[in-house]
């Protein structure tokens, strides 16, 4: 009887291609990969961390407030703001 359960994920095509190089140089497949990841990053104890969490929460409201949904909209708002100091400067 089979013990372990399939799960799907979605990755940007960038982050794919640098998971299966890194499976490659490695000699494991993407599930071994992908496992070891999960078990260091539970280790590391982040979701754990009263602090973490508390910080968490407030940079979701921050970011709900200011219409940041996504990577993305942190990259353009990070981007604006150099080019403010560029100009500023």
């Amino acid at each position: 009887m089979r013990t372990a359960k399939t799960v799907s994920i979605t990755l940007p095509p960038e982050l794919l291609e640098k998971a299966q190089e890194a499976a490659r140089s490695e000699h494991r497949t993407m599930s071994e990969l992908f496992r070891e990841a999960l078990r260091r990053y539970l280790a590391a104890g982040a979701l754990a961390d009263p602090e973490w969490q508390s910080l968490l929460r407030r940079t979701r409201v921050a970011g709900r407030a200011q219409d940041i949904v996504g990577e993305a909209d942190v990259e353009r708002l990070s981007d604006e703001f150099r080019q403010e100091k560029r100009r500023a400067s």
